[in-house]
């Protein structure tokens, strides 16, 4: 680029406000140590501290930021080499496709193919977090449902971020009465993406699910929200049968690639365990 900005300069950006309410305010420069430890976001929202307490390494926690952890760029190795020039470069193929894509989405692909590599995107999505951004037209705020676009809409895009905006903070709605978890499977125990990820967020009611929230992570070029999963729990007691159900539909639709149907059993798994824990 031929101009590099310091956002470290603007104040408040490392900064986290909680509400009277129990709502969050977060910079978008708060690194995610920060996040992962705050004592306030691991009683009230447990699965935003466990997403970014599972990204990468300590090393890379301590100066990695959550606004830069939502922003990154896909890791797909088409995309990111340089002697290719697929679809998400501009170019007309997604090499992917007919190549290596053991990483590659089982939702929500084409013309492009990666996953979104966020791991505090997914429970973001869950709490029904909103983005504040700023640029040369001025402020506005964006859901996190909406802020995330499908490659069918625009392929070298991820998000609806316009070109001279930057993302301020991240608010996050006050979590009273839900519960949440975050669960992740990697090939290595430390300093690796997940093969797979969920965060489910649920309002129960005398044992009675009222309200929930499934939402996926590396399955789709956007964190996936799963309504068959949602559907299948709402009005359901929480408990062995409701999860089983609940994993069984969120693989519902799913389309895995050549080499990648692993992930369909492990979403079935991961989203089972993760409502189980909730019980």
């Amino acid at each position: 680029p031929p101009r590099v900005v310091d956002l470290k300069t603007i104040p408040g950006l490392d900064k986290v406000t909680v509400g009277g309410d129990g709502s969050l305010r977060i910079g978008a420069l708060v690194t995610l140590a920060k996040v992962a430890a705050h004592p306030t976001i691991l009683k009230t929202h447990p699965a935003l501290a466990r997403a970014c307490g599972e990204a990468a390494s300590p090393q890379v926690r301590n100066v990695a930021t959550i606004g830069g952890n939502v922003l990154q760029r896909p890791r797909c190795w088409y995309y990111r080499l340089e002697s290719y020039k697929c679809v998400k470069k501009g170019g007309d193929v997604c090499f992917a496709i007919s190549g290596e894509n053991r990483y590659n989405v089982i939702f929500g692909g084409g013309p492009a193919f990666p996953t979104h590599p966020s791991n505090a995107a997914v429970p973001l999505v869950a709490y029904g977090a909103s983005f504040v951004l700023d640029g040369p037209k001025g402020a506005r705020t964006v859901p996190a449902g909406e802020f995330f676009v499908l490659p069918d809409k625009d392929p070298t895009r991820e998000n609806v971020l316009q070109p001279g905006e930057v993302l301020l903070e991240i608010r996050v709605p006050a979590a009273r009465g839900w519960r949440s978890a975050y669960t992740e499977v990697r090939e290595r125990a430390a300093f690796d993406w997940p093969l797979v990820a969920a965060a489910v967020a649920l309002k129960v009611e005398g044992g009675v699910v009222k309200d929930a929230r499934v939402v996926l992570g590396q399955v789709a070029t956007i964190p996936w929200r799963s309504a068959a999963a949602e559907k299948a729990l709402v009005g359901k007691p929480i408990g062995a049968a409701s999860a089983e159900a609940a994993g069984k539909a969120a693989v519902e639709g799913a389309e895995p690639m050549s080499d990648n149907g692993y992930k369909v059993d492990l979403v079935t798994t991961l989203v089972r365990r993760t409502v189980a824990s909730l019980a």
